[in-house]
């Protein structure tokens, strides 16, 4: 009734990993990932920064491109420019940080890396202190 297979499947990874196909590890995919997250954080932060100088948030980008640099292997990230003032209320931009920071935080506590997890920790704290107690409610 069925044919027998003459051919080998192409799902088969019976002759081992391809050589022609990049393969890495899970931490070097967390790392990615947790680079990614950390520099749409940075980029946040620097519209934060557009529209208000402070302080805390300068303190806040540079660590931020610190980590952002040593997970991508030294390079340094790109950095949006303070210039070009995108209309959006802080509020909303406040929300967007403490959603990324989140992301960051579940993601360095997975690899356990202790210093991202403190930052993204830290920041998700700075934006909910920014956010009006009202806006924290209707979430």
């Amino acid at each position: 009734m069925y044919e027998p297979i003459r051919t080998q499947s192409v799902h088969s990874t019976v002759d081992g990993p391809n050589p022609d196909f990049p393969h890495r590890s899970r931490e070097e995919e967390l790392d990615i990932q947790l680079a990614g997250h950390l520099a749409a954080l940075l980029a946040v932060t620097d519209e934060l920064r557009a529209t208000k100088a402070s302080a805390d948030l300068d303190r806040a980008a540079e660590r931020l491109a610190e980590q952002v640099g040593r997970l991508r292997g030294g390079r340094t990230p790109v950095r949006a420019s303070t210039g070009g003032r995108r209309e959006r209320g802080t509020a909303a931009l406040h929300r967007r940080a403490h959603a990324l920071a989140g992301r960051a935080l579940v993601v360095a506590a997975s690899r356990a890396d202790t210093a991202a997890a403190i930052l993204a920790a830290e920041r998700m704290d700075a934006h909910t202190a920014a956010l009006d107690p009202r806006e924290l409610a209707s979430r």
